[in-house]
Formats: structure tokens, sequence, C-alpha cells
């Protein structure tokens, strides 16, 4: 059995090729330019925006299982046009290229993100929920899942909406990689913003078993999934929580451009769906993922 992951040389890609290789499944992958990553055999130089490039890659490999993972990640990217090119076109020259084979994959996957649900609904969000994108990269991951569901009907795509996840190699772009960065390089201040947020973080590790999980559930198919811890964590835990495994407290400094303007209290997500299908599946505790990356 072989799975083609596209961005196989992100963050999150890396955990996958393992969580994929314990199960015995070759991993190739595609990413912007060819390098080597752990547990995978083959990587593809191509960019998702070259539909050519694509169909060569699927009609060399002929993958059983497909995970879409290559996308600009970051809200705060600041080249609109390459969002829309990477995330929605991207998407649709995935899908298309798949279309090309004689038989379609027994399951592909398509990382959206929670950012669909927007940021002015509190509380628990569920899949039901209509999106409410409030930025460009949410605006790009709402019109994905609108693309996927043209091609529903050629392939068995499942869609999971990811919440806030971390570990070890994620970028500072992100807030708990940007935390542990300044705690272990010995930082005095950081510069945050809103203080009392809560939100829905979740250990990359556990993301990338639920992924594998829902590869192998036929069930699957055709469905969105929240990928989520189920409970909320304040800004101001995480920091608590950090000084006292590390016994390093940073000092705070709010940036007012850092708040985003009417930005709910709490938010998280609910993933009794996935839960309900793949099965009870071990949802590693933040202090845990915490003191793995600051151990590192």
């Amino acid at each position: 059995m072989k799975a083609l992951v596209t961005g196989i040389a992100g963050f999150t890609g890396s955990y996958l090729a393992e969580a994929l290789a314990r199960r015995g499944i070759a991993v190739v992958g595609v990413a912007q330019s060819a390098g080597a990553v752990e547990h995978v055999d083959r990587i593809h130089a191509a960019d998702i925006a070259d539909l050519d490039a694509l169909r060569e890659v699927v009609l060399a490999e002929r993958p059983d299982f497909v995970v879409h993972l290559a996308a600009i990640s970051f809200i705060g990217h600041d080249n609109v046009e390459e969002i829309y090119r990477t995330n929605v076109m991207g998407t649709r020259n995935v899908l298309e290229a798949l279309t090309a084979l004689e038989a379609a994959p027994r399951s592909i996957l398509l990382a959206s993100s929670s950012n669909v649900y927007g940021n002015r609904n509190e509380g628990i969000m569920r899949e039901y929920m209509p999106p409410d994108p409030l930025n460009d990269y949410s605006v790009s991951k709402v019109a994905a899942e609108m693309v996927a569901g043209l091609y529903r009907s050629r392939l068995p795509i499942c869609i999971v909406r990811p919440f806030n996840y971390t570990g070890i190699g994620q970028s500072r772009s992100f807030l708990i990689a940007k935390i542990v960065q300044h705690v272990r390089a010995g930082a005095k201040k950081i510069r945050l913003g809103n203080l009392e947020v809560a939100r829905d973080y979740s250990d990359v590790r556990f993301v990338a078993e639920a992924y594998c999980r829902l590869l192998h559930c036929a069930e699957a198919a055709g469905r969105i999934f929240n990928v989520s811890s189920g409970r909320a964590y304040r800004l101001d835990q995480i920091l608590n929580t950090v000084a006292e495994i590390s016994g390093r407290k940073l000092e705070v400094e709010v940036d007012p451009a850092l708040i985003r303007e009417n930005e709910v209290r709490r938010l998280w997500g609910d993933s009794s769906l996935l839960d309900q299908l793949i099965g009870p599946i071990h949802r590693i505790p933040l202090e845990e993922t915490l003191g793995w990356m600051l151990e590192a």
C-alpha cells in the first residue's frame, strides 16, 4: 500500500509520514523542492499550482491513499494572490490530477481548517455550523472545501477541519511555538495579544494518528470532521504551564496590533463525530506536549 502526501516537507507531513510508516504503508510526497524526510521513500519536486506536473506524479505513483496538506497555512501571510493560488487552485489541481487514474485511490483526505468557522460565535464549534470566514486564509479554505464538492462523485474525499495544534518543528509564526522558542532562547519578554482568550490546542502526533485512521475508514468519504482536543486553553494558562515546566517566566508585553477586534473569549471544537467513526483516540494533554517541546 502506498500513500501520496502533498506538502510532505511541512510541519505536519513528517509526523504523518511516521504514523503511516508504522502501519506498513509506503509514503511518497510532493514538495516545492526535493529533499529528504524521514519515513518517506520519494519526494517529487512540484508546485501544486502546476497541474501537468501533478498528473505526472500521480500517474507515476498510483497511490492507494492521498493526503492533501500543501497550503499557505499562516493566517497573516501577506501575499493574498499566493494564498488563493495555493489553497484553492492548488487543491483543484490535486483533485483533477487524481481523476487521471483509471481507478481512484481508496481514500483521499483534504486538510481544511477550523478557521472556516470564523471568530464571531463563542463556544463550541460543530461541523453543521455554517462557515463564517473573516480573512483571506479562511475564505480560501471554504473555497477549497467547495471545490472538493465538485469531485465527490468521482473521488472518495474526506475533509478535516483541524483546530490549533502544535509540536516540535512548528514555525515560530504560531503562538505556542513562539512562546517555547522565547523560553528556550532565554528571552525575558514576549509580545502577545489578548491574554484572556481561550482556544483549542492539540498535539501534532494526535492529529497525524486521526488522519491515518480516517484514511482507513471507508465511511469517512463525503463527510467533514473536526479534529480537536475538545477543550479551550487560555493564553495565560499556557504561559503559566510553560513557566512551571521550564522554571522561566516570561514578562508579557501586550501588543495592541496582535489583538483582533471583537475577538470572542472562548472557542473550541467538538470532535464527537470523529470519535464515533474511528473509535476512542488518545488526546495528548497540552501539558505533556509543552514539556516535549521545551525539552527537545
